[in-house]
């Protein structure tokens, strides 16, 4: 029993993966489900298809690695974060579609709370920002606009999970709802200095304390599945948010190492160590990991949109045909003349924090085409970037020495260049990309004791390739400033008309 699964539920599609207890990939399943914009701002995922699609990988992956779950040593869980789901607990039936970390649709309810004061104390107790993105204004708006739901909350019938608990009730036959320290750290509603859910934060929100799930160690058994839903009674022994989970698979043990993750948005956290650090440049400070003897928290910086961009240009714009071939497209020409993407879809996240911000294009001439664009927008995501690299600076972290990368887009290689020049740093890729899988299934490793500590994990990590700056520093410096010339002009674009 040294095999190891882990459940890695994205915003764009489920994967599960099989690992030996060498860290290598035994079986490997993975299905997207559908996005679902009913309204401008708002996201939504199905629940059911969540589930579906997170089981079916789950069983194929096994299936791949040509094992039974009773072979298994552990399972561990990462999860899109932020991501609210509202069910009942006699049926384990959501009662309204998810609403997806993306979705802006409270913006004005956090402008309210805002004018009442409350933004300093979420970031006091929570170390996040008072935005859409986080988890806690997502549920007060379904418990206000589902039939019932609130008194149905208040008396102790409804449960309310980010993915991570809708997993865990649905693989346990509903015995557990429960949720990990990181992932209840961004809700804001979870008090990071005290370890709990905060009293006052959810009576300012009109959040019922019965609704939330137990608290639990990031690495540890909190329980074990029912053997309906993999053949076996598999203990859960690890539970991390996507972007946790990345730094624990990117072997970030030590103060001061960062990654960051080219996903659906970018994530770019550094390890500050066993306390938390408060930004002074509108950073998060999020709950790393905790168990086993291990205990670190994080500093964030947000990107709303990374791959998502990537994916735009091919399903709205039809500039490609394939994610994939916009390295080469983008790679047919040497720079984008003058063309800046800035990517506010949904708004901006850290460090700007505007809700009201648009999508724009600026520097459009007869002469920009589908390859301007396209380099462009592999821009967008390493400028971005470049943008927390410099926020972190300013909150007293030391010059990073290397930046370490993961996630799909990782795999393009004009993107990690570009990265390397726009940062003036090393960007360094390892073998294994996939390493919010990966970190899953370590922390569920230490969790049954497959592995013993981080010494014996860090000895895994290997680097594929390294991606040296090569871009003057005058260039680099005028890019980055045309590129905050466009973003001042996006910022507050809907807050006019209501949008």
């Amino acid at each position: 029993m040294r095999y190891l699964l882990a459940l890695d539920q994205g915003t764009t599609s489920s994967r599960a993966m099989v690992f030996d207890a060498d860290g290598k990939v035994r079986g490997v399943a993975q299905r997207e489900f559908a996005q679902h914009y009913p309204r401008p701002g708002w996201v939504e995922h199905d629940p059911q298809e969540i589930l579906d699609t997170q089981f079916h990988c789950a069983r194929a992956a096994l299936a791949d690695a040509g094992i039974a779950a009773a072979e298994l040593a552990a399972l561990g869980i990462t999860n899109q974060r932020e991501t609210t789901l509202l069910w009942e607990r006699a049926s384990g039936r959501a009662l309204a579609p998810a609403i997806v970390w993306q979705d802006r649709r409270t913006a004005a309810a956090c402008d309210r709370l805002r004018d009442q004061g409350l933004a300093q104390t979420v970031r006091e107790r929570t170390g996040l920002e008072l935005d859409p993105y986080f988890s806690a204004t997502k549920l007060a708006w379904l418990l206000d606009h589902v039939p019932g739901a609130r008194a149905r909350a208040e008396a102790g019938e409804l449960a309310f999970g980010t993915v991570d608990s809708w997993l865990v009730w649905h693989l346990t036959g509903g015995r557990l709802h429960v949720t990990d320290c990181g992932n209840a750290s961004r809700t804001m509603l979870y008090n990071i200095h005290e370890g709990c859910w905060d009293e006052a934060l959810c009576a300012a929100l009109r959040i019922p304390p019965a609704v939330l799930p137990r608290v639990v160690d990031s690495i540890g058994v909190c329980g074990e599945t029912d053997t309906a839903v993999l053949g076996a009674a598999v203990p859960i022994a690890g539970i991390g948010g996507d972007q946790q989970a990345a730094t624990f698979g990117q072997a970030c043990f030590a103060p001061g190492m960062a990654k960051n993750t080219y996903g659906t948005g970018c994530f770019l956290l550094m390890n500050t160590g066993a306390q938390p650090v408060v930004s002074h440049k509108r950073l998060l400070t999020t709950v790393g990991w905790r168990g086993k003897g291990l205990s670190a928290f994080a500093l964030e910086g947000s990107i709303f949109m990374g791959g998502a961009i990537v994916q735009w240009l091919r399903d709205g714009l039809g500039l490609i045909r394939s994610a994939a071939e916009i390295e080469t497209l983008a790679g047919s020409v040497a720079d984008s003349g003058g063309v800046v993407l800035v990517p506010a879809f949904t708004g901006l996240g850290a460090p700007w924090w505007d809700s009201y911000a648009r999508g724009t294009l600026f520097g459009l001439t007869r002469g920009s085409g589908a390859a301007q664009i396209a380099r462009a927008a592999l821009e967008a995501i390493a400028l971005q970037t470049v943008d927390l690299v410099e926020a972190m600076k300013g909150d007293g972290a030391g010059p990073l020495s290397e930046l370490r990368v993961d996630g799909g887009a990782a795999a393009n290689d004009l993107l990690m260049q570009i990265q390397a020049d726009l940062l003036g740093v090393p960007v360094v890729r390892p073998h294994m990309l996939e390493t919010t899988a990966l970190g899953a299934a370590y922390m569920a490793g230490v969790g049954v004791g497959v592995w013993r500590g981080t010494d014996e994990l860090a000895a895994h990590w290997q680097a594929d390739r390294r991606f040296e700056p090569a871009m003057a520093p005058a260039q680099r410096e005028a890019l980055i400033a045309r590129w905050h010339r466009a973003v001042e002009r996006t910022r507050g674009w809907a807050a006019d008309d209501g949008a």
